[in-house]
């Protein structure tokens, strides 16, 4: 990457390096309306592991009533090529996910709830103090079976029903989390109501009152300040960062909530600002284009559009204005 010594000390205080967490297996399929055939779903997976990304939302073990898309969770995990060290995260709601993940050696656990009540009871029909006490169970099971739990938080930043979520909601679920001794979190965005003051100030919090914490972020690009989001969350040195291949996703259960951030435009992003991913971005478009054809629509990913900032292309393609 060509850099000018002004774009350096613009991107001073930025992290060296971060990690990013592909979901579009998982968060991105979920509410594809058409079955997507398993093999499809281990092809797009084995194509993103060989683009770099190293972690995956691959599925969820979940009731298939409830996401039909997941209902070939045992099959997707037994088919992907686990040979290139790439780890493979799995949404669990209970203890009966969770005997089946351990079943299929997945790499972690991650359970889920919302920041809000009401968000939680359309999403997992339950309250949040139920979903809580549940997750004992999750990590009973997981502890069994060696396998890590990482926590998510959905609602983190805003609730289509219920509107601002408080800062210090998010830290009581945050340390309710580390008491069952989940300290990997996740802070999601569900219907892309988070902006950079909120992120500063969730992450901040955090960081104050939950250092042992590692926090995640993943955004929606609902309003179109999803990298926005991600820029203050490397201002803040956050590290992880979530996101969907070609911009797919949108959570089933929330009114509005249209794509996560776009995994390649993320990468690019990265990429300009001198901060190393591992992931080849070139290849990540390939697997983005080909995810058009399986799901037959165009994605919102703006990246396998236009190319990279410096894509060059022969004058004499170009028509030139007359008069």
């Amino acid at each position: 990457m060509r850099t000018t010594d002004d774009q350096k000390i613009r991107m001073e205080g930025f992290p060296a390096e971060v990690t990013v967490i592909d979901v579009g297996p998982r968060d991105g399929l979920q509410s594809e309306p058409g079955w997507i055939p398993t093999e499809e779903k281990i092809a797009l997976i084995d194509g993103l592991i060989d683009a770099g990304i190293r972690q995956l939302e691959a599925t969820s073990f979940v009731s298939p009533r409830a996401v039909p898309q997941m209902r070939d969770a045992a099959e997707v995990i037994a088919g992907v090529d686990r040979s290139k060290g790439a780890a493979l995260t799995a949404l669990v709601p209970n203890a009966r996910g969770a005997e089946r993940a351990a079943a299929v050696g997945i790499d972690a656990m991650v359970v889920f709830l919302s920041a809000s009540e009401s968000h939680n009871r359309k999403n997992v029909n339950r309250s949040v103090a139920q979903s809580l006490d549940g997750f004992g169970e999750v990590c009973g099971v997981a502890g069994e079976a060696g396998i890590p739990v990482y926590g998510a938080i959905a609602t983190s930043f805003g609730c289509p029903f219920e509107g601002s979520v408080p800062v210090s909601r998010v830290v009581d679920i945050a340390k309710a989390y580390r008491d069952l001794g989940i300290t990997r979190l996740t802070l999601g965005d569900t219907t892309g109501m988070a902006t950079p003051p909120i992120v500063k100030a969730t992450c901040r919090a955090l960081r104050r009152e939950l250092p042992e914490t590692e926090v995640t972020l993943h955004f929606h690009n609902t309003r179109g300040v999803g990298l926005a989001c991600v820029y203050a969350g490397l201002e803040e040195g956050v590290t992880r960062y979530e996101a969907s291949i070609g911009g797919l996703g949108g959570c089933p259960f929330a009114p509005g909530a249209t794509g996560n951030i776009c995994t390649e435009d993320l990468v690019y992003m990265l990429d300009e600002c001198g901060v190393r991913s591992g992931v080849d971005l070139a290849r990540l478009v390939e697997v983005s284009r080909r995810l058009e054809s399986v799901v037959g629509r165009t994605l919102p990913g703006q990246v396998m559009k236009a190319g990279p900032r410096l894509s060059l292309y022969p004058v004499d393609s170009v028509a030139t204005a007359c008069g």
